[in-house]
């Protein structure tokens, strides 16, 4: 992927254990080779204050009931004052029609929300 090859090396990356579950999913040899690239990246920790921002993202409504997985995905990048959320999930999170609710229950509970974008939308200018 060109944003691997070429953009990385301007950002400190980070993970959590949500995205080392998700790399293990699927194709054996293919789960081998994603987890082989995060394995050197360093990992956020999932604690008390991320589940609660989670739960907040949730009951504001920012993020259906059933996106629990991807409300964590968001709290723990804000919990942790990440400047940028990666993803190519654009059901959920990487959905401009969301970031409003997002970015006001992160206000509201005293935080600044990441940027959200896929990774194509960060390639530099």
């Amino acid at each position: 992927n060109e944003w691997w090859e070429n953009r990385k090396k301007y950002f400190d990356l980070f993970v959590s254990q949500l995205v080392i579950q998700e790399a293990k999913a699927g194709d054996k040899n293919a789960s081998q080779k994603r987890l082989s690239i995060l394995e050197s990246i360093p990992l956020l920790e999932l604690n008390e204050d991320v589940t609660s921002l989670a739960h907040d993202l949730i009951k504001e409504k920012a993020l259906p009931k059933k996106a629990v997985e991807d409300a964590l995905h968001i709290a723990i990048a804000i919990n942790h004052g990440m400047d940028y959320l990666l993803t190519w999930n654009c059901k959920h999170i990487a959905n401009a029609e969301r970031q409003h609710a997002i970015t006001a229950t992160c206000h509201k509970e005293g935080f600044e929300p990441p940027i959200i974008c896929t990774p194509e939308e960060l390639m530099g200018g």
